[in-house]
């Protein structure tokens, strides 16, 4: 279709046409080839300047002959004058004897239709409209080099390094860029009632708890939106959620609540966090420690009977502002499958 609508197109404007599309896609395309080490893209490429060339040299001549039409006219003229010539001659010698023979009149040629010029504006009109069309889809199908920076992922950090002895246990705990891969889900803003935001950092960490010889693993996860910081930990210890909660009692949590999550004894908590400056001046101490913003915590046994050892999720923000408690149970309910039930 898109064939017959460019032939139905005047001369001067369908080969301009065909050497601007050819020579745009042979170069683009050769671009990508370059680019990509692809042999197929080369060859296509190629293909399309080397229809170009044809089409230039096409053009060339059709202006060469426009420029110099004397010359093919010259050309058909000798070739009449002779004979017409010879005719002349033939004919007095013969019609010295014989006689002039009649002429026969000359039978009027049949014109060449000229092309409809609606025709001609309506086949221009469809084919840049295709074009328009191909030129509105190319970018969705031919890679372009975006420079928008890439959300961070667990990999970016992770390091080669040797796992504490508290890792080694069988079976193993999770490891930090484990619990990372768990928490920083494509969904995770959406859960927290931000879905137009990316992470801005992510880290993960195989620590242990402190006081145990480095016996007791403890690794860390953390994704940090614009609005919420959201970190994940577990830890590989005997304290019960049971325990956990008359140990609060002691500490400086407030607004504590039990509840149960994925058929697990879990308890919901609210505590400052730290905040703590590094002088990077070259002072031998940093700023003193002070309380940080308020963060909301679910703490969930890491198995159903809970014998020991939990996990905690954490949401905080510098503005202050917290989620709903719902949604941070929705959270946890969709990071905890992902994190071995210890047996």
């Amino acid at each position: 279709m898109l064939g017959f609508l460019i032939r139905l197109l005047p001369f001067w404007v369908r080969e301009p046409l065909l050497i601007v599309l050819g020579s745009v896609l042979g170069v683009r395309i050769m671009y990508l080839a370059v680019h990509d080490h692809d042999w197929v893209a080369a060859g296509l490429g190629t293909v399309f300047l080397v229809f170009t060339a044809v089409r230039v040299h096409t053009v060339v001549r059709a202006l060469r002959t426009r420029r110099n039409p004397g010359a093919a006219a010259s050309s058909d003229g000798d070739g009449d004058g002779d004979g017409d010539g010879d005719g002349d001659g033939d004919g007095g010698a013969d019609g010295g004897a014989v006689g002039a023979a009649p002429q026969p009149q000359p039978q009027p040629q049949p014109q060449d239709k000229e092309p409809n010029a609606w025709g001609q504006a309506a086949a221009a009109v469809a084919v840049f409209g295709v074009i328009a069309v191909a030129l509105w889809a190319l970018p969705r199908y031919v890679p372009s080099s975006d420079n928008t920076p890439q959300a961070p992922s667990c990999s970016d950090g992770s390091s080669q390094e040797e796992l504490p002895e508290a890792y080694k246990d069988s079976p193993r705990p999770v490891t930090g860029e484990e619990l990372c891969e768990a928490l920083d889900r494509p969904d995770l803003a959406e859960l927290l009632g931000t879905p137009g935001e990316t992470a801005t950092s992510v880290s993960s960490t195989n620590n242990t708890a402190p006081l145990t010889d480095e016996k007791v693993a403890a690794p860390e996860a953390s994704v940090t939106f614009d609005t919420y910081t959201v970190n994940l930990s577990a830890t590989y210890n005997r304290l019960s959620i049971g325990q956990y909660v008359k140990l609060m009692e002691f500490g400086d949590e407030t607004d504590v609540r039990k509840l149960t999550v994925l058929g697990r004894p879990a308890v919901l908590s609210s505590a400052h966090t730290m905040k703590f400056e590094i002088d990077l001046g070259g002072s031998a101490s940093g700023g003193p420690v002070e309380e940080g913003p308020l963060a909301r915590s679910v703490t969930v046994a890491l198995d159903h009977d809970d014998r020991g050892g939990y996990c905690d999720i954490s949401v905080w923000s510098t503005s202050g502002t917290l989620p709903s408690d719902s949604v941070l149970v929705d959270i946890v309910e969709r990071v905890l499958p992902k994190i071995p039930e210890r047996p």
